[in-house]
C-alpha cells in the first residue's frame, strides 16, 4: 500500500490503534500498561515514546545546556537580573531601615516606661512619707492629750463630786 511504513518497523500500541485493546479505561485490565505490537520481522525490543535511552537523555541534556547558555548570554535576561539585584538591594535597605526605626521606637517606649515607673515609685514614697507624718502627728497629739488629762468640759460632767446645781460639794 502506498504511504504505509514498512511492516518490520511498524509499531502499534494497544489502546491507540484499536487492535490490542480499547480506548476506554474502565474495563478489565484498564490499569495495565499498554503493550507494544511489533511486526513479525522486528526484533521485539521496540521502545515506547515515554522511555528514553542513553542517547535520548544525552540529547536532552545538550539541549538544556544550550538553553541555559542562550539564556545567560541574553541581554534581556541580564537586564532582568540586574533589575532583580537592584530591587533586592532596595528591599534589604528598606528592611534595615524598618528594623532600625522599630528598635528606636521600642527604645523610646522602654525609656518612657522606666520614667513612668520611677515617677510612680517616687509618688508612692511621698504618699508613704505623708502618711507616716500624719500618723506621727496623731500619735504626738494623743500623747499630749494623755499627759494633759481629760478635757475641761468633760471633767465637770464626769466628776462624781459634782452636784445637781452645778456646784462642787466641798
Amino acid at each position: 500500500m502506498p504511504g504505509n511504513p514498512p511492516c518490520d518497523t511498524l509499531v502499534m500500541y494497544s489502546g491507540v490503534s484499536g487492535l490490542g485493546g480499547e480506548m476506554a479505561r474502565s474495563r478489565q485490565g484498564a490499569g495495565d500498561p499498554p503493550v507494544a505490537i511489533t511486526a513479525p520481522g522486528g526484533s521485539g525490543q521496540a521502545l515506547r515514546p515515554g522511555t528514553a535511552g542513553r542517547g535520548s537523555k544525552a540529547v536532552w541534556g545538550l539541549v538544556a545546556l544550550g538553553v541555559v547558555r542562550h539564556t545567560l548570554r541574553s541581554r534581556r535576561f541580564q537586564e532582568g537580573m540586574g533589575l532583580a539585584v537592584i530591587a533586592l538591594g532596595a528591599l534589604r535597605g528598606i528592611g534595615q531601615d524598618n528594623r532600625a526605626s522599630t528598635m528606636a521606637r521600642l527604645s523610646a517606649w522602654d525609656k518612657r516606661q522606666i520614667q513612668r515607673l520611677q515617677l510612680q515609685a517616687e509618688r508612692q514614697a511621698l504618699r508613704i512619707e505623708h502618711k507616716a507624718e500624719r500618723h506621727a502627728r496623731t500619735v504626738r497629739g494623743a500623747r499630749q492629750m494623755a499627759r494633759s488629762g481629760p478635757p475641761r468640759g468633760l471633767v465637770a460632767a464626769s466628776d462624781p463630786r459634782r452636784t445637781e446645781g452645778g456646784q462642787h460639794d466641798r
